[in-house]
């Protein structure tokens, strides 16, 4: 009992630790570009936003709140979003080098952006309809990986996967078509530096409002249901014995899954390896259980996003590398110790 009450308090301090860390990367990645702003000029710029206050620089106010602001909150409440997503489907269907993309996700949400940009609907209807079309084709991925994965009325860990693969290839598929059968070479450029993720699109609208909701409330009922996702990990007999329906379960996690991750994609694009790698760090830190796991894999991954999008637009100025760039190089390695890891234990 008392070791019990000692990993509780080991694993609040953590929670705290890395909240003050969010806190800290936010009030720094402000500042950071190719106009640095001191801390304190930052601080002083938010201190005036609520009461309406002139900052005492205008161009120091307009950058931290016009341009960098709402790049910093996309960055954080994407990175959450992708990491507790990430740590849900790896319980889901108990396998740890699952990720958020492979329930085709990205995929339907790579060719609604494509669709967008490569037809000009952006120009037509507006600047929020490649985020809206990327949304809009996330979802409607998720529905039809749902579909297929379920017979009988099931919903089996395999048959995610396996449905998750096939609707992802399918899709890319479709994606690389776009692109291939469109006449502009700006357009399809935009496309693939939009598959590699920024967030130099960010503003203040409605899909900034819904990634944070996405990441605040995903990350609230996660934890609130984490005695289920506790008990999908041990195996479905276990869930059996406990009273859980591991079918119906399955089913209102891949919709909260989907939910958070077509936000996270449609202000973001196709981040890779967040989801995959965080969720293994935050077990690391805090344990197995995911009333812990899934908080810190929030924090951390909105941490991890941050730095990951600064080193991307500073690392060769003037010009910004897609965030998935910075990512890949970070999660590619981690991959592969992981393997090595698996392949260890099970020689």
């Amino acid at each position: 009992m008392l070791g019990l009450r000692a990993r509780s308090r080991r694993h609040g301090l953590i929670l705290l630790l890395l909240a003050l860390a969010l806190l800290a990367s936010l009030l720094l990645c402000l500042g950071i570009g190719p106009v640095p702003i001191s801390p304190r000029d930052t601080l002083a710029v938010l201190a005036a936003l609520p009461g309406g206050d002139t900052a005492s620089d205008p161009a120091t106010s307009a950058i931290v709140v016009e341009v960098r602001l709402p790049r910093v909150l996309m960055g954080a409440a994407v990175g959450a979003c992708l990491a507790l997503s990430g740590a849900t489907l790896q319980a889901l269907v108990r396998n740890l080098l699952a990720d958020p993309y492979i329930l085709g996700v990205s995929g339907g949400a790579s060719t609604g952006a494509a669709a967008a940009i490569l037809f000009g609907l952006g120009s037509a209807l507006g600047a929020a309809a490649q985020s809206a079309l990327a949304f809009a084709g996330a979802l409607t991925a998720a529905l039809l990986v749902f579909v297929i994965a379920r017979a009988n009325g099931r919903v089996t860990a395999l048959r995610l996967l396996l449905a998750g693969v096939a609707v992802g290839y399918a899709l890319s598929a479709l994606t690389s078509l776009l692109i291939f059968s469109s006449d502009s070479a700006e357009g399809s450029r935009s496309v693939m530096f939009w598959m590699l993720g920024s967030l130099s699109l960010a503003r203040f609208d409605l899909f900034l409002v819904l990634a944070g909701l996405a990441a605040v409330l995903g990350t609230a009922a996660l934890v609130a249901r984490a005695g289920t996702l506790d008990a999908l990990m041990a195996g479905d007999e276990t869930a059996h014995g406990l009273g859980i329906s591991p079918d119906r379960a399955r089913i209102g996690f891949l919709l909260l899954v989907s939910l958070c991750t077509a936000a996270a994609v449609a202000g973001a694009g196709s981040i890779g390896f967040v989801g995959l790698v965080i969720p293994h760090l935050a077990r690391r830190l805090v344990g197995t259980r995911h009333r812990a796991v899934i908080p810190a894999s929030a924090l951390l991954g909105a941490v991890f996003l941050l730095w990951a999008d600064v080193v991307a637009r500073t690392v060769l100025p003037p010009q910004e590398l897609p965030i998935g760039v910075i990512t890949a190089a970070v999660g590619a390695p981690f991959l592969l110790v992981l393997v090595r890891r698996f392949s260890a234990r099970q020689g």
